[in-house]
């Protein structure tokens, strides 16, 4: 039952070139960062990656973007991050643009065994009738775009509506970062941090947790677990400098204030 592991390169054991990643995260809120960095350090290349975002130019997933690790990305949007955008549109990198709700489902009902769900969000666009660009050429032009999806009409909650039909998501690994967690796996997020972390655990065949404080089984209240340990496989505990290793993506502060304002 002890699932921790003594290095960030035994807790990636296993990872191999061309597979698909589940990150957690939101923008720079709760990135696996440590583990992206020993992905980078490790060589792994060709991956598909399923994340909210990106991270940004120089730090979480724009370090393996910048690189030329990613050969696919499964995001809701291109986010803050220069890289990602320009080897889009330059046909560098194909990308499933997926709305936001949607993508948290899709990852949920992968670790639930769900192996698809209808959904009243995106009937009637490119979501559901295909033609969304996933990979543009060097020129600008599409090359590969999104197939029409299956839609039905149900009668739900007295209403008769289309829905279309979206496939889970399943990874080979999901790498998440949470507050707090067990030698049995079980984790808890700090507030916002939570984003998408539990989803992309839930998603992985394999899921690794890097931890910034370590306790041992019993010391967390069951009811403050948010997400239990048989969807963990491999903990990572981190050092108090690896934790402390916290970006902001955006910084925004107010003036300082004059002496006769402070007054």
């Amino acid at each position: 039952m002890d699932k921790v592991v003594a290095s960030a390169a035994e807790a990636l054991d296993g990872v191999q070139d061309g597979m698909t990643l589940a990150v957690g995260g939101f923008g720079l809120c709760g990135i696996p960062s440590v583990l992206i960095t020993a992905l980078l350090e490790r060589g792994t290349t060709d991956l598909e990656v399923v994340s909210n975002n990106c991270g940004v130019d120089d730090w979480g997933l724009g370090l393996l973007l910048g690189q030329g690790r990613l050969r696919r990305i499964v995001a809701s949007y291109v986010g803050e991050n220069k890289e990602f955008a320009r080897q889009y549109l330059s046909g560098e990198i194909e990308v499933e643009l997926t709305p936001q709700g949607t993508l948290a489902e899709k990852l949920r009902a992968g670790g639930s065994g769900i192996p698809a769900f209808y959904t009243a969000t995106g009937v009637g666009s490119q979501i559901s009738e295909g033609g969304m660009p996933w990979r543009y050429d060097d020129q600008g032009e599409v090359v590969v775009a999104s197939p029409p999806k299956e839609t039905r009409s149900f009668d739900f909650l007295g209403q008769t509506r289309d829905y279309v039909l979206e496939q889970a998501i399943v990874a080979d690994f999901g790498l998440v970062r949470a507050w707090k967690g067990d030698r049995h796996g079980n984790l808890v997020f700090r507030r916002t941090a939570r984003n998408f972390n539990p989803l992309c655990a839930m998603a992985g065949r394999v899921s690794v947790a890097e931890v910034e404080e370590l306790v041992e089984p019993g010391e967390l209240d069951p009811d403050e677990i948010h997400l239990p340990g048989i969807y963990v496989q491999r903990v990572l505990a981190l050092t108090p400098e690896q934790a402390a290793d916290k970006r902001i993506e955006k910084r925004t502060v107010r003036p300082a204030l004059t002496a006769t304002e402070e007054s």
